[in-house]
């Protein structure tokens, strides 16, 4: 019978199953001498700390504690030899172990003395706490959080966007380990993707590289939903198709995750590896995270670019302010003068010289309406609203467009007879800025149709946000012209941002951004609205609503208080409502002589006594000294020292029974006027300047 402490193996021997036993176990087993030498050292010892086999054996154990804390270990040594115990694994915490390299690890470690069995040794087991799967899970997620600051510190020291697009799949790839990253961006169709940034990319793939935008694959999936996509193994996800190169170059996993702009997805960041299963939760939400600090410095690049944008739009607007202003003084000279010429008794019976006053007129209103245009495109332009026959200005345009546009669009035009209350020059740019939207929608050709008709517009028809200002007790009748057009048409996230400032999309020198927005700020300033309807492949229709005109009564309700608040224009009457009292005493303040002499003249063939001034205090000083004036005309901008609303606030205290009439040619000026006085953008004609110093005269009525 076989004794009970010998196991029945045949060949069984002590030595070998110890050796066997000792460089097999899974930790590290240094055996200690009483003086802490190393007398044997199992492989898993070796691999652990960075030592040959011979390195090691024979090396003091001091040796592998780091430098600050080895005199306390040497004490602690000493203790435990005088009374030697066993101390299980955890008994104490953050050990550090010191390798070869000179690099450290952390570790725990159990001491087992053996002198119950005779020797005088001690063996340690030694564990890398990075074994530890919870351990391995916490450093995962610092070397993830690492990379993400990384990205961080070059979003704040980098401005250039391409360079952080570039780092991003960089980053990527090397956090997560994988063979390669990209970032798609939606276009503006929503069709494609453009592959922006990459690395690692096919020999099918490139930098700039358009990818249709499909709903069955991931990128697709995750454009439309707006929701991550982890595919643990393609040969699993039946529910996607795969591209074939991908399968061909050995990918077999994927996360792709949305990137994001204020809840709209705008392109995915996807990452590819050759391992399966190679992706989890942790690996999705690192993924997230840095499309999600992308997405931020995109907003924030995007935010910079419209500031810097509107920065320039500023400045253009002060300079083109500035130019405006010399230009319409030089067209009042003009102008006054060509009126003047007109009436002398030399050309007016002169038909020849009749034409040739007629012809420069209309040149010198060409350019008014050209320097309007400058102030339109820092859109500080005052309305001048009147009654507007839509039908008729529809056909005028729709007879310039076919000759201008591209002759393969065909031009329809139906309209019914309507009037409606609005700036004609600003609404013919509107609809021509619509025109040209709708042109480039249809590079190939197409049909541009317009249309008007009256409606009674409500808010369920335009939505609470596009609802017409109009007072309660005004009938909601509105004249809706509308264009539309048989292009490409836009997608919803499209149509959601197409009234946005600066948003285009056009390629880079193509567009502004500028169109549409100024085409709704044209509508809300005119006490109307507009609808966009459109949809891919559908074409795209936009109607302007504008307040319906009946014909004078709408013009003295209307108009008598400026839709903008500020300006009114009652030409379209075609006769001035009273006339200037004869002998009534102005006081006219012009910096520029040539201006000041044009309308002395006017106010003179009036039957007006004018006291003429170049500067704001030499009209104060003339105010002081004739009681008898009953209107100051002043320029706004009067060079330099006191400005014409500052001398017409004095002027005001000093008499307020006196009439005040302002005059600019900067639009801005006129805008930013108090709204108690009377104004007068230039060039004015002589008609023009009467009826507005009619109106000054009955506001004090």
């Amino acid at each position: 019978m076989t004794p009970p402490h010998k196991p029945a193996v045949p060949g069984f021997d002590d030595g070998t199953v110890f050796r066997s036993l000792f460089a097999a176990y899974p930790d590290a087993l240094l055996v200690v001498d009483q003086l802490g030498l190393i007398v044997l050292a199992n492989p898993t010892a070796l691999e652990l700390l960075g030592y040959d086999a011979d390195e090691l054996v024979g090396l003091s154990v001091d040796t592998l504690v780091p430098d600050a804390i080895r005199p306390r270990h040497a004490a602690y040594r000493a203790g435990y030899a005088d009374h030697p115990r066993t101390r299980p694994m955890g008994a104490q915490m953050e050990l550090v172990a010191k390798r070869r390299d000179g690099s450290e690890v952390m570790v725990e470690i159990s001491l087992s003395p053996l002198n119950g069995q005779g020797l005088p040794l001690v063996i340690a087991a030694i564990r890398s706490v990075a074994s530890y799967p919870r351990v391995q899970q916490a450093l995962q997620r610092a070397r993830y959080a690492e990379h993400l600051a990384q990205f961080s510190r070059h979003a704040v020291d980098v401005t250039d966007l391409h360079l952080l697009l570039e780092q991003v799949p960089a980053i990527a790839a090397e956090a997560l380990q994988v063979e390669t990253a990209k970032v798609l961006l939606l276009e503006p169709s929503g069709a494609e993707f453009r592959i922006a940034a990459g690395v690692g990319l096919l020999p099918e793939e490139a930098i700039g590289d358009r990818i249709a935008n499909e709903a069955q694959s991931p990128a697709g999936h995750v454009a439309a939903s707006g929701q991550s996509v982890l595919v643990g193994d393609y040969a699993d996800a039946s529910r996607f198709t795969i591209p074939s190169h991908y399968l061909m170059a050995g990918f077999v996993c994927e996360i792709s995750v949305p990137l994001a702009d204020r809840g709209r997805t705008i392109g995915v960041l996807s990452v590819r590896s050759r391992t399966s299963k190679r992706f989890g939760d942790e690996e999705m939400r690192f993924l997230e995270s840095l499309s999600s600090l992308l997405a931020t410095v995109l907003q924030r690049t995007q935010i910079e670019e419209a500031l810097g944008h509107a920065q320039r739009l500023e400045s253009v607007g002060q300079l083109t302010g500035g130019i405006a202003h010399d230009f319409n003084n030089l067209l009042t000279v003009i102008s006054g003068n060509l009126q003047v010429l007109e009436e002398a008794p030399a050309c007016a019976g002169d038909a020849p010289s009749q034409q040739l006053i007629g012809a420069a007129m209309r040149a010198t209103r060409r350019g008014a309406e050209l320097t309007g245009k400058l102030l339109a495109f820092s859109r500080r332009q005052v309305l001048q609203p009147t009654i507007v026959d839509a039908r008729a200005l529809l056909v005028s345009l729709t007879d310039m467009l076919r000759r201008t546009l591209d002759q393969r669009i065909a031009i329809t035009l139906v309209a019914d007879a309507a009037l409606c209350l609005a700036d004609a020059g600003q609404l013919e740019s509107a609809l021509l800025n619509i025109a040209i939207n709708s042109r480039d929608a249809m590079p190939h050709g197409g049909t541009l149709a317009f249309s008007c008709r009256t409606v009674s517009a409500t808010p369920d028809d335009l939505g609470a946000e596009h609802e017409p200002q109009r007072s309660p007790s005004t009938p909601a009748d509105y004249v809706a012209i509308a264009v539309s057009d048989s292009g490409e048409g836009m997608p919803e996230t499209v149509q959601e941002r197409a009234f946005e400032p600066f948003f285009t999309t056009k390629e880079a020198g193509r567009g502004t951004g500028l169109g549409l927005s100024t085409v709704y700020g044209f509508a809300k300033q005119s006490h109307g609205a507009v609808k966009l309807v459109s949809a891919p492949g559908a074409g795209t229709t936009v109607t302007l609503f504008l307040p319906r005109a009946d014909g004078e009564d709408d013009l003295e309700n209307d108009l008598d208080t400026g839709l903008d608040g500020h300006i009114d224009n009652d030409a379209a009457l075609g006769a001035t409502r009273g006339t200037v009292p004869q002998g009534l005493r102005v006081l006219l303040v012009e910096d520029d002589a040539e201006v000041r002499s044009v309308l002395h003249r006017f106010l003179l063939s009036m039957g007006c006594e004018v006291v003429a001034c170049a500067q704001a205090e030499q009209g104060l000083v003339a105010l002081a000294a004739d009681g008898a004036i009953a209107l100051l005309l002043t320029d706004i901008a009067l060079g330099i020292g006191m400005q014409g609303t500052e001398l017409a606030a004095k002027a005001h205290a000093l008499r307020p029974a006196m009439a005040v009439l302002l005059m600019s040619g900067f639009s801005s000026e006129l805008l930013d006027a108090p709204a108690e006085w009377e104004l007068l953008p230039k060039p004015c004609t002589r008609a023009e300047l009467e009826r507005a110093m009619v109106r000054a005269l009955r506001s004090l009525e």
